[in-house]
C-alpha cells in the first residue's frame, strides 16, 4: 500500500508525505503490535477508542518518520482498499481529525518519499518522546508468531494443501463416537500431521523451506489441549476486544483468528485450525475437526469482532 507523491497531512507543524497507512480498530489492527486491540493501542500510547483509528505513516520535509493517528477510520479504509486494487487514491486527512502525531513508525515501511532526506527519527527536541519502532521480528517470539498466523490466514489454501486428513490419529476406544476418524477433541495429530516451515524455524511467510512441503515433528497434544481450553473460556467470558476476530472466507465460511498468552490460532469455520506457539519456534500445528472443533469454532464466530 502506498499513497501518491502529492498526499500530505499536517503533523508536528510540518507537511507529512504519506507513504502508507493501516487500520487500528477492534476488528483489524496490525497484529505484530499485540494479541488484542487494547494491547496494540498501548504499543502506540493511544487509548482504545471504540471506533478505532486510521494510522498514516510518512515523512516530513526533513525526512523524519511520523505516524499520524486520525479518528476518520473510513477515510483510511477507502484509501487502503484503493491501493490494494492498484489504484491511486489521495489520502489527505483534515487536520481536525488528527488525534496524535507520533514520532517514528511502529511498522516496517519499505519505501521512502522522493526528494527528501532518507528516513530517520525526528530530533528529540521535536519528537518530545521516544520514537516508535517496529517490533523485532528477526528472532522467533510473539511478534513473529502473530505474523506467521497472519500469513496462514492469507495463504490458507497453500497451507491446507500440505495436510492430509487421513494423517490425523484415528479415535481410540472411548475417545469419540464409534467409528469416528478423529479423536473427540480433534487435537491429537500423528507425527506426520504436524506442519512446520523452513529448517531454520524462523520463516513463516509461506515459503516452506527447500522442498516446499510440510515437515514432520513428533509432538504431544497437551499444548493444543491448553489452547482449546483457553478458547472455551473466551466463549464463556469475553476476552479483551479484538482477541477473537472473524473475517471473510470463500463460500459460507469465515476465517477466525484468536490469540492468547504465547499462542495464535487461525481457522476456517468449515475446516481445520492451525496453532502457533511462542515456545515452539517455527512450528505450525494443525488441529483436526473431530467432534469438538466445529462447535467451538461456531461459538467463537458468534462472539468474534467483525469488520464493519
Amino acid at each position: 500500500m502506498a499513497g501518491t507523491d502529492e498526499d500530505t497531512v499536517a503533523a508536528a507543524d510540518d507537511a507529512l508525505y504519506v507513504l502508507t497507512a493501516a487500520l487500528l480498530t477492534p476488528a483489524k489492527f496490525p497484529s505484530v503490535l499485540g494479541d488484542d486491540y487494547p494491547e496494540a493501542c498501548a504499543a502506540l500510547g493511544l487509548p482504545p477508542l471504540a471506533d478505532g483509528y486510521g494510522l498514516v505513516l510518512g515523512q516530513d520535509s526533513e525526512g523524519a518518520r511520523w505516524t499520524v493517528a486520525i479518528d476518520d477510520v473510513s477515510l483510511v479504509a477507502v484509501a487502503i482498499a484503493s491501493w490494494d486494487c492498484g489504484m491511486e487514491h489521495e489520502l489527505s486527512p483534515d487536520e481536525r481529525t488528527v488525534v496524535a502525531a507520533l514520532p517514528g513508525w511502529p511498522l516496517s515501511v519499505a519505501v521512502a518519499a522522493p526528494g527528501v532526506p532518507a528516513p530517520h527519527d525526528p530530533a528529540p527536541e521535536i519528537a518530545e518522546g521516544p520514537a516508535l519502532s517496529p517490533p523485532d521480528t528477526t528472532v522467533w517470539g510473539p511478534a513473529q508468531r502473530r505474523m506467521g498466523a497472519d500469513e496462514i490466514g492469507v495463504r490458507w489454501t497453500q497451507w491446507r494443501e500440505q495436510i492430509d486428513d487421513s494423517e490425523f490419529t484415528p479415535a481410540r476406544d472411548g475417545d469419540g463416537p464409534a467409528g469416528g476418524n478423529a479423536p473427540s477433541d480433534g487435537t491429537r495429530p500423528s507425527e506426520d500431521a504436524v506442519a512446520t516451515d523452513g529448517d531454520d524455524g524462523t520463516d513463516t511467510d509461506g515459503d516452506q523451506g527447500g522442498d516446499g512441503g510440510a515437515k514432520a515433528l513428533p509432538v504431544g497434544d497437551s499444548d493444543i489441549r491448553r489452547v482449546l481450553d483457553e478458547i472455551r473460556t473466551y466463549v464463556d467470558t469475553p476476552p479483551p476486544l479484538g482477541r477473537v476476530r472473524s473475517s471473510f472466507a470463500p463460500g459460507d465460511a469465515r476465517t477466525l483468528r484468536a490469540d492468547g498468552p504465547g499462542w495464535s490460532l487461525v481457522a476456517r469455520t468449515d475446516d481445520i485450525a492451525f496453532v502457533l506457539f511462542d515456545d515452539r519456534p517455527g512450528e505450525v500445528l494443525p488441529v483436526g475437526r473431530g467432534a469438538e472443533l466445529p462447535g467451538l469454532l461456531e461459538a467463537l464466530d458468534k462472539m468474534a469482532v467483525r469488520p464493519l
